[in-house]
């Protein structure tokens, strides 16, 4: 295969959308015998299977996600283009690509973004969520402006970036009124013993909670860990244990999950990085984060 045949990637983008052959066809005003061929050619060009069946229903391969997420962008862009074409007058909108990883609370990285939304010139935001090591092969390549993480970036990887230090912050313990009122003991010895959720190894605090704990003699009975900070957070939501969070942000997790605050741990540090391409920070939105993060965000101001 030479080039792309983008007739044949936009059936299986509106098949994938609508899940369904005959959905699709309504759509695009062709019948499903048609569809159905062409993108059998499509899946025999690539040479990798798109869908499986599953009863009556559609479902998308592995290869068939990945496929999907560039096809989505590539029609994205396509339709954002057409709309300049027809109103030539309208102000042109740059995009700007952040990238989040699993490992930063989601309440923090909105608090951070928000900020590029209120600029003067038009921006379009775009956030990708997803592990650090994924995120930074998409800054590598330009397919994000901005990573906001709670690590620097390794210095191994043969990637072109730059950390800047948004901020630090204590962490702050969280439970249910429920669960708050079965613990003995005064903060933090009320820790010994009762359910704990824990951030996953991918966590730049997973190793320094351990540590905490290890130092003050705490065991608790650990029933889960997490690889998103927001699964964590609804299943503290739910009862099912304690969980800590940054202090920075503990109004919102008390308002947003219905929990309350047990304790802070100020010597146990979570930081935030901006990563970038830049050397130093420059385009006007990573400039609105950074500023914001020091102004009104994180108490310690980074020097």
């Amino acid at each position: 295969m030479s080039t792309l045949n983008f007739k044949h990637l936009r059936y299986f983008w509106m098949v994938a959308k609508t899940g369904s052959i005959a959905r699709a066809a309504e759509q695009l005003h062709l019948t499903p015998q048609s569809i159905s061929g062409q993108l059998s050619e499509f899946a025999d060009t690539l040479g990798v299977e798109l869908f499986r069946r599953v009863g009556r229903t559609l479902e998308l391969t592995d290869t068939g996600r990945r496929i999907l997420s560039h096809a989505e962008e590539i029609f994205s862009t396509g339709d954002e283009l057409l709309e300049i074409v027809r109103d030539q007058s309208r102000t042109t909108t740059t995009t700007f690509r952040v990238g989040c990883a699993d490992s930063v609370s989601k309440l923090i990285a909105c608090r951070l973004v928000e900020p590029a939304l209120g600029l003067a010139e038009p921006l379009r935001i775009v956030c990708r969520e997803g592990r650090l090591a994924s995120l930074l092969a998409d800054l590598a390549v330009h397919r994000l402006d901005l990573i906001i993480a709670d690590r620097p970036m390794p210095a191994h990887l043969s990637v072109r970036g730059f950390n800047h230090l948004l901020g630090e912050s204590g962490m702050t313990l969280f439970g249910t009124q429920g669960l708050a009122a079965t613990l003995s003991g005064e903060f933090p010895r009320c820790l010994h013993r009762a359910p704990l959720l824990l951030p996953g190894e991918d966590f730049a605090i997973y190793a320094r909670l351990l540590q905490w704990l290890s130092e003050n003699n705490l065991h608790p009975r650990i029933v889960g860990e997490f690889d998103d900070s927001a699964m964590m957070n609804a299943f503290g939501q739910s009862g099912a244990g304690l969980f800590f969070a940054p202090t920075v942000i503990a109004h919102q997790v008390c308002q947003q999950y219905n929990v309350v605050a047990l304790g802070r741990v100020d010597s146990l540090v979570e930081q935030v990085y901006a990563i970038t391409t830049d050397r130093r920070l420059s385009h006007p939105a990573t400039l609105a984060i950074s500023q914001s993060a020091r102004r009104d965000l994180f108490v310690q101001v980074v020097s």
